[in-house]
Formats: C-alpha cells, structure tokens, sequence
C-alpha cells in the first residue's frame, strides 16, 4: 500500500519527488530557497530601467560585421517571445533562431510570426535532421530514461553557439528565469549538456549514424558558462520584476496566443509531460510549474489544487494524441505501451560526464575566486 503523499503547506510540492525536504512548519526546501534569494529578482522601476540599460550597452558594444548583436532561440513560448519584446524596447537587433525538430504545433508557428513581424526582426530557422532526431527520441523512450527533452534542448544550445560562431554574435539571449522556473527537482531532469550519455544511449539503441545533430561536449559547456570562451549567455528575465501573467497579456496584445501549458507549444513535450512522465516515472510536472507561480505571487496554492484534479492531458484527447505520437516515431501503440511499462531506468546507468563535470566546476569557482 502506498504511503499517503506529503504537500507542503505553501505550495504544491510533494513527495513524488524523492529529494524533497519539509521544515517544521511544513514548508519544502524549494520554498524555503525562493524565500531566501527571491529579493535578488525584486527590482524597483528605476532599478529595471538600469538593468536593461546597461544590459544593452554591453551588448550593443559588441556588434558583428553581420548587423546582429545577439542571438535568440524563439520557441513562441511565453519566455522566449517576452524576451524577444524587451530586446525591441532594449533597441537590440537579434538574430532569432527558430529550432525545427519536427514538433511544432501551429501555435507555436504562428506566434513565432506574430513576434518577428511585430518586433522586425530577421527569423533563422534550423531545421534538424529528422531521420537522426527521431531515432535519437525512440533510443531515449527504449531506454526508459526520465528526461526526453534533453535531446532538444541539447541541440539547441549547440545550435545557438554554432550559428554565434558563424555570424560572429558574442551573446546570447535567453528566456531562463528564477521567477518562473525555480524549483525543479534535480531527479526529474538530466544535465542537458551530457553528449557522453546521449551518445551512449543511443549507441544501446539506436540505428541511425548520427552525422549533423548539433552537439556540445560538457567541457565546452563549461568554459562557456565560466568564462564566456565562446559565448555570452544574457538573461534578460532576471533582471527586471518578470510575471507570466504580464507577460501573456503584453504578447496576447500583439496577436500572441496561449497553447495551454508550460512548454506545450511542442507536441512531443506535450505528451511527454502530460503522459510519458506520470504514466511511466510517476511525475506531473505541474507541480513544480505551479509551485513557482505560487511563490511569484501569480496563483494561489487552492487554485493549484484544483487544476491538479484534472488530468495533464484530457482524456478525449490523449488517444488521438497517443496514436498521432506513436505514428510519428515509428513504434505501434502496443510496442509503445510495453516501453510504458518497463522498469524506468537512471541516466547514470549509462556513460555520463555529469559528475566530472561537477568536479571541474567545483575547482573553476575555486580559481575564479582566488583569481
């Protein structure tokens, strides 16, 4: 009989997360952190003003020969798309990367248009390999790791760096922030720079010769979060009061629409969130989404609650969904349903640099310090 799952008392945080920590108020580890660093993301106007201010002087100063002087990886997203109008209001002019992997809902194509014809930016679209894309999906879904995402976000970092490289644009801007995101149990992702894993999956179970995905060692990584040795990432969102809420409704004022979920404006990820992962790791990744909306002050914890009663995906139309994602990967339902069920398996049951990885970060910020 399974034990009865403990919440914490501010947000919707449980016990499916098996790393999860609760004060004796009741309060979990992710509140308790938020609580103690949020006031670093709290700005008056004046201080936004000068973030991005200064912000843009940095990067402006560094314009290539192409015209570009930054570069960013649109999804038409909430982030992505918001970071994409504070550049136009910053007077910046990205080159922006679209990061075709065969997925895209037609949400998330039209928003993409309705954000470069508003803002008159230049629209740069990678399209991957798709045969090399999609055996790289069906090796992961065979292997029974947790985290399918890490192939596309894998590719588009790498992709991001590579096409900096070639128009010579130093900085990249990002739509990562702590307002939104904060809070995500380390055992429900995997470290997105690991090659040496998705190489080594994919050589257990995969078939087709990987000749083009874009792919980064976790070494290069390194030296690029570190020191900026080949890029610059910019993070926009941190610096300025970011709310999703305000954000919908100023991208909504241009056409923008809203695809019903986080990250949802990609097919796979929408299934994989709303059913590879409860159905085979036991996670619903609303959650920890909603969590960080509580701690931001932009949903109440009964709201959550509430949403949480219902499934991830709606069940009239999770088989057309089902059928539609089984069809496109190459499995038959009932292939698909025995990988559903097997045993799930650890990212470090296979080659992984993530812990050496951790060892050099570690003497990095050692050395930067004392440098």
């Amino acid at each position: 009989m399974k034990e009865p799952l403990n919440i914490c008392t501010k947000c919707v945080m449980d016990t499916t997360d098996p790393d999860i920590s609760f004060n004796e108020e009741g309060v979990c580890n992710y509140c308790s952190l938020a609580e103690e660093v949020m006031s670093n993301y709290n700005f008056s106007e004046e201080e936004e003003k000068k973030n991005l201010a200064e912000m843009a002087e940095l990067i402006q100063k560094n314009t290539g020969k192409s015209g570009y002087d930054s570069i960013l990886g649109l999804s038409g997203g909430v982030d992505s798309s918001y970071v994409a109008l504070l550049a136009k209001e910053m007077g910046l002019n990205p080159l922006c990367v679209h990061f075709d992997n065969g997925w895209n809902s037609e949400a998330a194509v039209a928003n993409i248009n309705k954000v470069i014809d508003h803002c008159g930016y230049e629209l740069y679209t990678y399209v991957i390999n798709w045969e090399e894309f999609r055996d790289l999906q069906r090796s992961f879904i065979k292997a029974g790791v947790i985290d399918l995402e890490l192939l596309s976000d894998h590719a588009i970092f790498a992709s991001l760096f590579k096409l900096g490289k070639e128009f010579k644009i130093k900085y990249v801007l990002s739509g990562t922030n702590f307002a939104t995101e904060n809070g995500l149990p380390s055992s429900w992702i995997w470290s997105k720079m690991d090659f040496r894993n998705i190489k080594d999956i994919h050589r257990k179970y995969g078939s087709v010769p990987l000749k083009s995905f874009p792919s980064m060692s976790s070494f290069k990584w390194g030296l690029i979060r570190a020191l900026g040795i080949g890029g610059t990432f910019l993070e926009p969102l941190n610096n300025i009061n970011y709310s999703k809420t305000k954000a919908m409704s100023k991208l909504e004022s241009i056409g923008w629409r809203y695809y019903g979920g986080k990250h949802y404006e990609s097919l796979i990820t929408k299934f994989y969130q709303g059913y590879i992962l409860p159905k085979k790791f036991g996670v619903d990744k609303r959650k920890s989404h909603h969590s960080a909306l509580i701690r931001n002050n932009e949903l109440t914890r009964d709201e959550a609650i509430n949403d949480l009663k219902e499934p991830p995906l709606r069940i009239e139309d999770l088989e057309l969904e089902k059928k539609f994602i089984c069809k496109k990967l190459g499995f038959s339902e009932s292939e698909f349903d025995e990988y559903m069920n097997e045993k799930p398996r650890r990212h470090d049951d296979f080659k992984t640099d993530r812990y050496i990885m951790q060892k050099v970060t570690k003497v990095a910020k050692i050395f930067l310090r004392k440098s």
